[in-house]
């Protein structure tokens, strides 16, 4: 004995329970038990894995495409839903999966566009912080060659960060050779006549990646000038560099 489904007219059978096209509950048969009947359409809905599964992923936002899944999901979990005729629950949570899921696609351009004007500048601040303290250690280190002369006047100025660490002269990290992205070096210690104590020092602090931790180079002396040069070149900024007011 057939019969057909009263929302969609599809075909059905004596043991079917529920739609096979359109998931609708199926009313008894003639002569099937009323009791049966009424223990079908009165069990408890579960809830849609596809709608938990759009929720969840509209949460990841942290995880690549997760925001594509959440609106796979929640568009197949109403879906489901909805030919479920009550057997199945959770139509908020495919809802509020789908809410999440194309608010991050709206907000990924959003985000796009704030980073391109933000990265930028904020490279462009780094670069000049590192330049800014480049320069305060050029200075230091003069000062620091100064002062280490003048305490050991048998050997004068000296071309070894250390030495200056070691007087206490300037921290570790600047004695390192590194600070800020810059790279240090003391140059040309000159002995005076006869051997005597050095008289002359040479300081060039230079970017340590080009145009990503600082673009100019600087350069000091025993005179104390300290000089730049927008190129990097330290030898340029030894030789020509401008000078520094």
């Amino acid at each position: 004995m057939s019969t057909f489904c009263s929302a969609c007219g599809s075909s059905l059978t004596a043991e079917d329970r529920f739609c096979r096209v359109c998931g609708r509950v199926v009313s008894a048969f003639p002569g099937a038990p009323a009791a049966e009947s009424s223990a079908i359409s009165s069990g408890p809905a579960q809830t849609s894995g596809k709608a938990i599964a759009s929720l969840i992923c509209g949460l990841l936002f942290f995880v690549p495409l997760a925001f594509v899944a959440a609106i796979v999901f929640g568009h197949l979990g109403l879906s489901e839903i909805r030919r479920s005729a009550g057997r199945l629950k959770g139509e908020g949570m495919a809802i509020a999966g789908l809410v999440l899921g194309y608010m991050w696609v709206v907000g990924i351009p959003i985000f796009l566009i704030l980073a391109a004007i933000a990265i930028p500048n904020f490279l462009r601040a780094r670069v000049a912080a590192n330049e800014a303290s480049a320069m305060a250690s050029v200075r230091t280190l003069v000062t620091a060659e100064v002062t280490y002369a003048d305490r050991h006047r048998d050997t004068g100025y000296t071309c070894s960060l250390p030495d200056l660490r070691r007087d206490g002269l300037i921290n570790p990290m600047l004695a390192s050779g590194q600070r800020s992205g810059y790279a240090f070096e003391l140059l040309n210690c000159q002995p005076g006549a006869g051997d005597g104590p050095s008289t002359k020092f040479q300081v060039v602090a230079y970017p340590i990646r080009p145009n990503t931790t600082g673009t100019r180079a600087f350069c000091s002396d025993e005179s104390g000038v300290v000089k730049v040069n927008s190129g990097g070149s330290t030898q340029e900024c030894r030789e020509n560099g401008v000078v520094l007011q």
